[in-house]
């Protein structure tokens, strides 16, 4: 591990020890100065995942509406918003949504500040579509449930939640960050009412490949 990964996981568990599981991630979009190139995790592309299930699910007449959690730099919610869903995308850095309005001048996406242990009442179980990508994992402790229920609790009945995330296996990577979710923390999903319509392991194209999960859950009809 190189010197500036290593600082920046310190600030990270810095943050963490005082439970403040997500105030360092402003100073990442901070420091790129408005550069999404500087952003070390931003893939610059849409989930390719996301785009397979969006290109196997077409939209009825009806209106739909999306929201991304964590949206970082955008790309996943501008792909949401040319599906044809009307989209909010929301993170807790004010940095990262000033950058997706400067990446997307003309979007369609509603861009919002929000915190996903406090986002407005208005917002609970409204929405056809969640998509959560890297969110959960990289929280520690108790938040990582916290979290994952806060994200059950924006899902419409009749809706569903895609959940895009590193995999391991339980007992496996415990000083990791970001943590990746074994079997038994995703399928906390489940346990939070939903229905688990599928799962797919897979590994990235990274060197070395990373194991992730492509999850869909459905949030029964009222």
């Amino acid at each position: 591990m190189d010197a500036a990964r290593r600082q920046f996981i310190e600030r990270v568990r810095a943050f963490q020890a005082r439970n403040d599981p997500s105030g360092w991630c402003d100073q990442v979009y901070l420091d790129a100065h408005g550069d999404v190139n500087a952003v070390f995790w931003a893939d610059r592309v849409a989930n390719p995942y996301l785009l397979e299930w969006l290109a196997t699910h077409p939209l009825g007449a009806q209106p739909q509406c999306a929201i991304t959690v964590g949206c970082g730099v955008g790309d996943d919610a501008e792909a949401l918003a040319a599906h044809g869903y009307a989209v909010t995308a929301f993170d807790i850095s004010p940095a990262a949504i000033a950058l997706c309005r400067q990446r997307f001048p003309d979007s369609q996406v509603d861009y919002c500040v929000a915190d996903l242990f406090d986002y407005s009442a208005a917002w609970t179980q409204q929405f056809d579509l969640v998509f959560e990508c890297n969110t959960i994992q990289i929280m520690a402790g108790v938040y990582r449930t916290r979290a994952l229920e806060a994200i059950a609790g924006l899902v419409a009945p009749d809706g569903d939640v895609l959940v895009s995330c590193r995999s391991r296996h339980p007992g496996t990577q415990l000083d990791a960050f970001p943590l990746p979710l074994d079997q038994t923390e995703i399928s906390g999903f489940e346990r939070a009412g939903l229905t688990q319509l599928h799962l797919t392991e897979y590994d990235d194209d990274q060197q070395p490949p990373v194991p992730h999960f492509f999850a869909c859950y459905h949030c029964p009809p009222a």
